[in-house]
């Protein structure tokens, strides 16, 4: 399967790119509310089923309701499911508006080592959010911003192409703000690493499917 679609809840706006035909698309709890406002068909809705309506979760066939007290946020209980099916890549789209240790904890759970055999972008508001692991080409505009943080231990031997401040077989630690505020210098950046994982993310950007 090409592409699975996860939809997590949370207040704000979030656009949506043209998604490709068979896309699977799987809600977080809530997330249904923002797949509706989206017009996105829910294939499957994942959680404890406490910030979704009863007039949307009428329209859902395929529900996997988990207990209100658990060991993971419904966002992570999604991700779950999405790597059963064994995707190409994740798109997780969130409005960006919601409580921040949710956020932070997502952020976190994108870039786990469980879904390292699948491409992982997501749009959190107005943000792009790119799990970049071994080499990733991303794409962009000249003078936008691009920040690249480690995630889960050092990324070691960074090498990038495209950007105004490039990194040449650098070493960035959790913690380090060393990555915030480079820039695109073209309209392709490579990210290269030899071992770890970052996060890049771009404050003003669009993630698509394929990205």
């Amino acid at each position: 399967m090409a592409t699975v679609v996860v939809l997590s809840g949370g207040p704000g706006s979030v656009g949506v790119a043209d998604l490709p035909a068979g896309a699977t698309v799987i809600a977080a709890d809530g997330g249904a509310e923002l797949a509706r406002t989206l017009g996105l068909g829910i294939d499957l809705v994942v959680g404890d089923l406490d910030s979704i309506s009863v007039e949307t979760l009428a329209g859902i066939e395929h529900v996997e309701r988990h207990a209100v007290e658990k060991d993971a946020t419904d966002l992570e209980l999604a991700l779950v499911a999405a790597l059963r099916l064994d995707p190409e890549q994740v798109l997780v789209l969130d409005g960006g508006g919601g409580r921040l240790d949710h956020l932070l904890g997502g952020l976190l759970v994108l870039a786990a080592e469980a879904y390292a055999g699948m491409r992982v972008d997501a749009q959190v508001g107005a943000a792009a959010v790119h799990v970049v692991r071994g080499e990733r080409t991303l794409c962009g505009e000249p003078g936008e911003l691009i920040s690249l943080f480690a995630m889960h231990g050092p990324a070691r031997g960074i090498e990038t192409d495209g950007l105004i401040y490039p990194l040449r077989g650098e070493t960035l630690e959790p913690g380090s703000t060393r990555g915030i505020s480079n820039v695109f210098a073209a309209q392709e950046v490579r990210i290269a690493l030899e071992r770890g994982v970052l996060l890049a993310v771009r404050p003003n950007g669009t993630a698509t499917a394929g990205s």
